[in-house]
């Protein structure tokens, strides 16, 4: 086993580097140097920094290009926000960083290239946070290279968070989605189709091992006024076409805390041309009743109704949700497979090129959205 790694973590609290860093920390491989950032963020984004810096025991170093200078740092986890997540991910691979990237990498395919190409260039490698490294993924793949299914003629997706007060949205207004994607990041909701989708595409592209040729999605707004005030969509519905045949559709989106016993439906419908099967991250499971009072989410936190972060929901009490407890035997953390991919020489699947390709289908999603037709895709 080589020395440790040590991990920049670029970009701090309300992100999802809370939980990144805590899977990095916990493999004995790495070693928390810092948590760093651009110059001149805002004054809310520095003290978000300065929060999970003190949580984690780590310095914070206000400075990134200063801290991309130092030799003891072979890793940057780069978990900033939407529209600046490619220039802060290029600088640091030009820095000759190795990547790990919060998904998705980018906001628009030429942001998208120049870090692919900044990659390359460098010889780094890099990945994007996915759900392949999760147990019923990992059994939809074995499934699939079985051969038992036949060849795959078929995929569909259902993947919704169960989080956030629903039932608060005007459903008297349709929702009209526009292109391009004018803004990604808000305090208090997410475009769901790109936060969402960018998973369901992953493990379609994975299973599938071919590339999208033809696009076409509905968004919509059914649950959150928080989404609807942003002219965000909540929900969202898509078709692929592969290239070969293979059809892949997908539905995805936030829908609740009360919509569902735990984090919400994550499933995959594989059809094949010998049988089919249904892959459930909450089958096999433990289902437990009794007199206990019905479980309720508490107060929203006033800065994340939806529960985006670790930070907040513990704030609040933290959601903990006690009918179903899933049977699935733990797997590698995504983090610890990149390590994996370091140690051994080999790119990752999930790598800064493969994470361009999805962008390409997520955005080519919004362009069908907006105009109600199938858009190809070269």
């Amino acid at each position: 086993m080589s020395s440790k790694y040590g991990i920049l973590l670029v970009g701090g609290g309300r992100t999802h580097q809370e939980n990144y860093a805590v899977q990095f920390a916990t493999d004995p491989r790495c070693e928390l140097i810092a948590v760093t950032d651009e110059a001149d963020v805002e004054p809310r984004r520095a003290g978000w920094n300065q929060e999970l810096a003190e949580r984690l025991g780590v310095p914070l170093l206000p400075d990134l290009d200063q801290s991309l200078t130092r030799a003891d740092v072979h890793i940057a986890s780069v978990c900033v926000e939407f529209e600046r997540r490619a220039r802060v991910a290029i600088r640091c691979a030009n820095a000759g960083k190795h990547l790990y990237l919060d998904k998705p990498l980018a906001t628009t395919n030429e942001q998208a290239a120049r870090l692919v190409a900044a990659v390359h260039r460098a010889k780094v490698n890099s990945q994007m946070y996915s759900m392949l490294r999760m147990p019923w993924v990992q059994g939809a793949k074995r499934l699939v290279a079985s051969g038992q299914l036949g060849d795959l003629v078929g995929i569909h997706c259902d993947l919704h968070f169960a989080k956030g007060r629903s039932g608060t949205a005007d459903l008297n207004r349709l929702r009209k989605e526009h292109f391009p994607p004018r803004r990604f990041t808000f305090l208090d909701s997410k475009r769901e189709l790109f936060t969402t989708g960018v998973y369901s595409i992953g493990l379609m592209r994975g299973l599938g091992g071919r590339p999208v040729r033809r696009v076409y999605a509905r968004t919509a707004n059914y649950f959150f006024r928080e989404h609807q005030r942003n002219d965000v969509e909540d929900f969202a519905a898509v078709t692929l076409e592969f290239e070969g045949g293979l059809v892949g559709t997908l539905s995805g989106g936030r829908i609740g805390w009360l919509s569902h016993p735990a984090s919400g439906p994550m499933r995959l419908y594989l059809i094949g041309t010998r049988a089919s099967q249904l892959v459930d991250a909450s089958r096999p499971r433990l289902e437990v009743y009794g007199d206990a009072p019905a479980w309720r989410p508490g107060p929203p936190h006033p800065e994340d109704p939806m529960g985006f972060w670790r930070s907040t929901t513990e704030i609040m009490g933290g959601v903990r949700k006690f009918t179903w407890t899933t049977m699935q035997a733990a797997t590698q953390s995504d983090p610890s497979f990149f390590v994996d991919c370091l140690e051994t020489g080999r790119e990752s699947d999930m790598s800064a090129a493969e994470g361009a390709e999805i962008l390409k289908v997520l955005l080519a999603a919004y362009h069908s959205a907006a105009t109600g037709r199938p858009v190809e895709l070269a």
